[in-house]
């Protein structure tokens, strides 16, 4: 088939300077969402129509498989779809779809384009317990025969519950006849694509209907509030299927799943947790309350303690991490590591049993085994131009408030005593440190308020 795409709307409801079909839902833009579904159909040609903020659109959008047409003036969906056939293949049918209708299914679509063939009209519909708003269908003895927009239909047109949702299939040179026949003589003064059911019934051509599963399949995006209703939607899809798969949530109404989040048995997630990007969640592993991951990896048995970023990491097995700790990208921990709270990790390599527990910052380092980095200890990484590595080897001990100032190279067994400031390598199984000599001031006398300045 031929599937064209209508992304051409301004979306003056969304009271924004971003396209609509830009919009993000679950951290894509709308418009990805209705590709990828379009792609899963394999179609020869594949046509998005565009036109408020066309360039913006073909430069946030991927794909070498997309035609880009321009609607300019942007005068109806039937005019739309006419600016598309230059670009499509006679000999297959074509399915229209809307690139602020997100989340209908697949399986929905190859239905409707059953039920048509090769060479009827299929119309997606569906039964709305309130249809206000939408174009209703008219039926004769059970046939469609035209489809009614609900400004241009009287009380009895008005009171049809069927309504249509506008995504449609028809055969190619036929819908090429019909739009050229178009009027816009109707309340919009616009051209509707609608109005080829009608014509088609005039040919002969027998209207066929296929209704999805879920209404919210066929919901459109015109306002923030709907943007905000279809997320919803979809994350609850999402909880619904991570629990079918074993995962325990604490909250399925408290997720949000902003890619793809691949989870092993017995994993437990608590409230308010972001998956954004590919992250994955070994057997065993929780996830608390309040967390973000970002294109991680996260080991069996591990812990992810509340309010902990991890992103762009990768955490072994049976690992401890946070509460509040951050991991960014290009960190890999081993087995059984603990990075505790308030410590940052960045561009790091830590090795199985070590341990970073409090307050401290880590960037561009490679950590052996066993190693223990005291409280408030930072890698100096950055001279102001470039970033240098810093390598602490097995078994070191790092005492508390010291700072390593890279490059520089920690000694297997090496202890760096508390305080220390190291500029130079620290030898093996050796005890270093740098520390002003303490001193005590026998004669000194506490400042007293109001007293004689000195």
């Amino acid at each position: 088939m031929n599937i064209v795409v209508l992304a051409a709307g301004q979306g003056k409801r969304m009271r924004s300077e971003l396209p609509k079909v830009l919009h993000p839902l679950a951290g894509r833009a709308l418009l990805d969402h209705v590709l990828a579904c379009a792609r899963s159909l394999a179609p020869q040609r594949l046509v998005v129509v565009i036109g408020h903020g066309a360039d913006r659109v073909r430069a946030t959008v991927s794909g070498g498989d997309i035609s880009w047409v321009v609607q300019d003036p942007q005068l109806g969906t039937g005019h739309a779809v006419a600016q598309a056939l230059p670009e499509l293949d006679d000999s297959v049918p074509t399915l229209v779809l809307y690139g602020d209708v997100p989340l209908t299914r697949v399986a929905t679509l190859a239905r409707l384009l059953e039920a048509a063939g090769p060479a009827d009209v299929g119309l997606l519909t569906v039964e709305l317990a309130d249809p206000s708003g939408y174009g209703r269908i008219v039926r004769e003895e059970g046939a469609i025969t035209r489809i009614v927009e609900h400004r241009d239909a009287d009380e009895r047109l008005r009171a049809i519950t069927e309504v249509n949702t506008g995504i449609l299939v028809a055969p190619t040179p036929a819908l090429r006849r019909w739009l050229a026949a178009l009027s816009n003589e109707n309340a919009q003064g616009e051209y509707y694509l609608t109005d080829i059911v009608a014509a088609a019934v005039a040919d002969g051509v027998k209207i066929a209907s296929a209704q999805p599963e879920d209404a919210w399949e066929t919901l459109g995006v015109n306002s923030k509030a709907q943007l905000a209703e279809l997320e919803r939607i979809h994350q609850g899809n999402v909880a619904a299927a991570l629990m079918d798969a074993g995962v325990t949530l604490a909250d399925p109404a408290r997720i949000d799943v902003r890619g793809r989040l691949h989870c092993g048995r017995d994993v437990t997630i608590d409230v308010n947790c972001v998956f954004e990007g590919e992250v994955r969640l070994g057997n065993g592993a929780s996830v608390g309350a309040n967390c973000v991951l970002r294109d991680a990896i996260v080991g069996a048995g591990t812990e992810v303690k509340p309010f902990t970023h991890v992103d762009g990491a990768k955490i072994g097995a049976n690992a401890r991490i946070g509460p509040y700790a951050r991991l960014r990208p290009g960190t890999e921990l081993a087995d059984e590591t603990h990075v505790g709270n308030f410590v940052e990790m960045k561009k790091t390599r830590m090795g199985a049993g070590s341990k970073a527990n409090h307050l401290a910052y880590v960037g561009d380092a490679v950590i052996g085994e066993r190693v223990n980095i005291g409280a408030g200890t930072i890698t100096c990484n950055y001279d102001g131009v470039n970033k240098h590595q810093t390598v602490i080897e097995d078994d070191a001990f790092i005492g508390s408030d010291s700072q390593l100032v890279a490059p520089v190279r920690v000694g297997k067994g090496a202890t760096l005593g508390a305080g220390t400031t190291l500029t130079s390598d620290a030898p093996a199984d050796k005890l270093t440190l740098s520390r002003a000599p303490q001193v005590t001031i026998e004669r000194w006398k506490r400042p007293q308020k109001g007293g004689k300045k000195h």
